[in-house]
């Protein structure tokens, strides 16, 4: 068995003072799940709150990760996930104290030994090869040493040292295997691949969380303890919001500077942060764009005016920059041809309102030529809400003037909410199902979130309506902060607001929604007298066989879930877009006809997944409400589903007759055989057949279609693949009668 998942992202007291550590503990809390390397003004605060949890975990030790996140910063933010992880999860165990320290200090230094592997491997964009896979490897025992030559723990080594070793024994260069192994060993083997999984990576998406689950469940007792799995999958459905700030909490307030000491026998040595070469990247970028690019400060300083707003404009940068923006500085008209003033100025409405624009504008330009642009406004915020100005993007587009005809203020008229000014229910709607629809057809990933401000009525009740308007109108420009370009966001329906992000998977759809969770309950508000609110949060991402109806409930029930859960929490439900969706094939085709599936036969399938009986239930449970489907019978390892006309999804024209359809299906836990060197392998088999109610139905030119597209949304479900039934063996079956199944075969 070749397969293994990669293990790293890219590969007195000891707190202050619990009035300051406590005001701290939300921040720590919202940076532990999302620790991008920026070394920007705006991130110098979250900077330091990393900064402090390092140096309170490790004492001594924390140059030692000062040094990781010099050589390669994203493996360091990585180390740092994983360790809160650790240490939330062996929270939620009840494990010692001491076997907890010593987890938590192996899961920080667990990738030390990246410090020794070469920047072209480490920063490598793209896939390794087999020697340099091995290079990498190396790096768990060079870490082993660099830890060795200081740490006076040997049980934190064993943990370091083991976390690379499989449950099953089969990887080369350990001595130990299944329960020999320490207990922080495979905790944190299962934490730093579920981690890695739910990580964008150069060469792949991040996986959703319930597909990262499925593959922890797929190599249970092969890579992973399966005991630990299944505990890890009920650790995942804890309160992780509650469990990260007790983790915070315990680093900050209750570890004793001489405590944490003890595990390293050298004195302090001192670590500098590497300059970075982002700037000279960046400068060189804006430079040599043909796009003018210009950055305005909050005070409306012009602190960035590049060679391409020279050229432009015909004004050299030495003479305009640290001059204070104006929109006369440019002669800055609409697209009516009427001076612009300044309260109409997109950029200073940038600022002020927290809202990117898109407008064509015109300029006088070099020898007092009249140019047409199309000015992109995009406001600078920090995590906290301090606003640092505006990024502003002028594209000439004098070539591109035709018969371009403009009714921009009765669009925005009929398609947003007058109080929020966001998009409004119908344009929703609208944008919804295109987006739906040209995504599917693309096989691009798409995410929707919906959300919902906590105990609004109370707000409303405690300081009026007015101030719930004012509520409103804050969360709405949070929201359209966090939002990309091609993103839309929607006031639902009261405090119920909705972001559809295009061309985005359900792991940074999730990190998107945590931030904006985190960000709202530290932003102050002044209509509650500086007091903050919440909100809770659902994400999904669009999957095989979806609708836009399908979509809806299941992000509905994760918001839901959010609020059942304590509320001020992300709940993400689905599997999310696999790529691999069967195109849409149409009855009686020849292709339906070599398969043998008529209009008048059943559609039968056979399913294998890793995940267990216990998980597949619960998944059966979200599929049942989002489809709105009846349980016409259920017995033990059998399931009879009716999905009534008017929820049977996948009409293509508003005149299609609903179908309504039966689901069956058969569960059980058997072995598959998997044949080459995987062999025999535990899994969930699923018998579904999926027939019409009504036998006229099956005359409909489309049934099969959308019984196909049925199933399809039933394996993302379920994180399924197709199987033939040959491939289920007997429950007492073995390697050897697995292999003569094959020679038969």
């Amino acid at each position: 068995m070749e397969k293994a998942y990669p293990t790293s992202a890219s590969h007195s007291s000891a707190s202050p003072a619990s009035r300051d550590a406590d005001a701290r503990l939300e921040a720590v809390s919202s940076l532990i799940d999302q620790l991008e390397p920026d070394h920007s003004e705006a991130d110098s605060v979250e900077q330091a709150f990393e900064n402090q949890l390092v140096q309170v975990r490790l004492g001594l030790g924390s140059s030692l990760f000062s040094a990781l996140r010099a050589k390669h910063a994203p493996t360091a933010a990585h180390s740092l996930r994983v360790a809160m992880g650790c240490s939330s999860w062996a929270s939620l165990l009840q494990l010692p104290d001491q076997l907890r320290d010593e987890i938590e200090l192996a899961a920080l230094l667990h990738d030390i030994g990246k410090i020794g592997v070469p920047d072209r491997i480490l920063l490598k964009p793209g896939k390794l090869t087999r020697d340099e896979f091995l290079v990498v490897e190396g790096h768990r025992r060079m870490g082993v040493e660099i830890l060795r030559s200081c740490a006076a723990s040997p049980p934190m080594l064993n943990i370091v040292h083991y976390a690379g070793a499989w449950y099953d024994g089969s990887r080369e260069g350990y001595d130990l295997r299944s329960e020999q192994l320490p207990l922080g060993a495979r905790i944190l083997s299962i934490v730093d691949a579920f981690d890695a999984m739910t990580s964008d990576q150069v060469y792949r998406r991040a996986l959703s969380r319930e597909r990262a689950v499925a593959e922890l469940f797929e190599f249970a007792g092969v890579q992973f303890d399966p005991q630990l799995v299944r505990e890890f999958c009920s650790y995942l459905s804890a309160d992780l919001v509650r469990l990260h700030g007790g983790a915070a909490r315990r680093w900050l307030k209750q570890l004793h500077p001489d405590h944490v000491n003890t595990f390293w026998q050298l004195s302090q040595s001192t670590g500098g942060a590497a300059s970075s070469a982002d700037h000279v990247f960046q400068q060189r970028l804006l430079e040599n764009m043909h796009d003018a690019v210009i950055f305005v400060d909050s005070t409306l300083r012009i602190v960035l005016w590049n060679r391409a707003a020279e050229r432009l404009t015909g004004i050299a940068a030495s003479s305009i920059e640290h001059k204070h923006w104006s929109p006369s500085l440019l002669s800055l008209r609409d697209d009516r041809h009427k001076l612009v003033d300044e309260d109409d100025c997109p950029v200073i409405q940038a600022i002020r309102q927290s809202g990117q624009t898109l407008k064509r504008l015109s300029i006088t330009g070099r020898n007092q030529q009249v140019v047409e642009v199309d000015a992109h406004v995009v406001p600078v915020h920090g995590k906290n809400g301090i606003t640092f100005g505006a990024a502003v993007l002028l594209h000439d587009a004098s070539s591109q003037i035709t018969l371009e005809q403009r009714v921009q203020c009765l669009h925005e008229r009929a398609t947003r909410d007058p109080l929020t000014q966001v998009a409004n229910r119908a344009e929703f709607d609208r944008f919804f199902t295109m987006t739906v629809s040209d995504h599917m057809k693309r096989q691009l990933p798409c995410s929707l979130i919906i959300c919902d401000i906590d105990h609004f009525k109370k707000v409303n009740d405690t300081f009026g309506h007015q101030a719930g308007d004012e509520v409103l109108v804050n969360f709405a420009a949070l929201l359209r902060r966090n939002c990309r370009a091609g993103d839309l966001v929607a006031r639902y329906g009261g405090e119920e607001f909705v972001m559809l992000c295009s061309d985005c998977d359900n792991s940074s759809a999730t990190r998107k929604a945590d931030e904006i969770r985190a960000e709202l309950a530290e932003l102050p508000l002044p209509a509650l007298n500086g007091r903050s609110v919440t909100a809770s949060f659902g994400v999904t991402e669009l999957q095989s066989g979806d609708t836009t109806d399908t979509m809806l409930r299941r992000s509905d029930r994760g918001l839901y879930q959010a609020k059942e859960n304590g509320r001020n929490c992300v709940v993400q439900l689905g599997s999310g877009f696999t790529g691999t969706e069967e195109p849409a094939a149409k009855a009686w085709s020849w292709f339906s006809w070599f398969r043998g599936e008529t209009a008048d036969q059943l559609l039968e399938r056979t399913l294998a997944t890793a995940v267990p009986l216990n998980v597949v239930v619960e998944k059966m449970r979200g599929f049942v409400s989002d489809y709105h489907a009846e349980v016409e019978k259920i017995e033990e390892g059998h399931l009879l589903l009716r999905i009534n006309g008017e929820n049977s999804p996948h009409m293509r024209r508003n005149s299609d007759r609903p179908v309504a359809f039966l689901i069956e299906m058969w569960f059980e836990e058997g072995k598959l055989n998997l044949g080459g060197r995987t062999g025999i392998a535990d899994r969930t088999i699923v018998r579904v057949s999926v027939r019409p109610v009504r036998s006229r139905d099956r005359r409909q030119s489309d049934v099969l279609e959308r019984a196909r597209k049925m199933l399809a949304n039933l394996k993302s479900y379920l994180v399924a693949l197709e199987i033939d039934r040959k491939q289920v063996l007997p429950p007492n079956a073995t390697a050897e009668s697995a292999a003569a199944q094959v020679v038969d075969s």
